[in-house]
C-alpha cells in the first residue's frame, strides 16, 4: 500500500512540475531582430509551412499550439497556420490561413515583408 501511496505522489509531483514549466526558450519570440513565427497545430502538419526557413534576414520558429494553448492565446491565434511577422518582439504583419485551413501566403509574400522592414530601418 505504502508503494502504491509513493507512486501516486511521485506521479502527481512530476506531472505539477511539468505543468508548471516555462516556455521553452526555443518557443520564445525574440525582443530583438526580425522573427517569423509559424502557428499550427499537430492535426494540421499537412498544411505546414515548409519554406520557413528559406527566408533571409530573419530568425524562424514553429509554435505548435496544441502543445502550448499560452501561446494561442496570447497571440490571439484562431486559425492555423498563422505566420507573423515580428520586429524586435512587436507584432508587424499576420498571415492567416483560409477556410480550408491552408496559407495563402507564399514565401515571397512574407520575405517582402522582412525587406520592408528592413529598408525602412534606413
Amino acid at each position: 500500500m505504502k508503494t502504491i501511496i509513493a507512486a501516486v505522489a511521485s506521479l502527481t509531483l512530476f506531472s505539477a512540475a511539468v505543468y508548471v514549466n516555462a516556455v521553452p526558450a526555443t518557443l520564445n519570440i525574440p525582443n530583438s531582430g526580425i522573427c517569423v513565427v509559424e502557428f499550427n497545430a499537430n492535426f494540421n502538419t499537412v498544411n505546414s509551412v515548409d519554406w520557413l526557413d528559406n527566408l533571409s534576414d530573419c530568425k524562424g520558429r514553429r509554435i505548435d499550439i496544441s502543445e502550448n494553448p499560452d501561446m494561442q492565446e496570447e497571440h490571439k491565434i484562431v486559425v492555423v497556420p498563422t505566420v507573423i511577422v515580428f520586429d524586435d518582439g512587436e507584432e508587424i504583419k499576420r498571415f492567416q490561413a483560409n477556410i480550408m485551413m491552408q496559407l495563402e501566403a507564399n514565401e515571397d509574400d512574407i520575405q517582402e515583408v522582412i525587406d520592408e522592414i528592413i529598408m525602412s530601418a534606413f
